[in-house]
């Protein structure tokens, strides 16, 4: 992989995402339709509230009877770790590795406030990877 590639340069645009009150039976639906491992969670306006991944749905059903019908909002991990768009995806690499974690999720700051753009994984990583060798 390029150590100088950017997330910019890297991702395509878009986001998956929900709103905190989604329910997260319809929050499941969507990642099973979607194929994906995590919804971003954004307020109405589109700003970064959190993030929600298959892991937070499985800990729902386990411990909560009636998971389904209970808001996004009580699973997402609200403080999400995210990068610029001028981030490095060796620098992502490094801090998928040292947080111990599967994604990050790019953003702009506009009025203060965070608006994601993409979400980079270490699936993108290794695609890079191999694009690079």
């Amino acid at each position: 992989m390029k150590q100088s590639r950017t997330v910019l340069e890297s991702k395509r645009y878009g986001v998956y995402n929900c709103h905190p009150t989604t329910p997260l039976l319809a929050a499941a639906r969507q990642m099973a339709e979607e194929d994906i491992g995590c919804l971003v969670v954004v307020d109405d306006a589109g700003y970064l509230e959190g993030i929600v991944t298959r892991f937070d749905l499985v800990r729902a059903c386990i411990a909560e009877p009636a998971w389904q019908t209970e808001p996004v909002s009580r699973v997402m991990t609200s403080e999400v770790i995210t990068v610029g768009p001028e981030t490095t995806m060796f620098a992502v690499a490094n801090i998928l590795m040292d947080r111990q974690i599967h994604r990050v999720v790019a953003v702009r700051e506009e009025n203060g406030r965070l608006r994601p753009f993409s979400v980079i994984s270490a699936s993108d990583l290794v695609y890079h990877m191999i694009q690079d060798a």
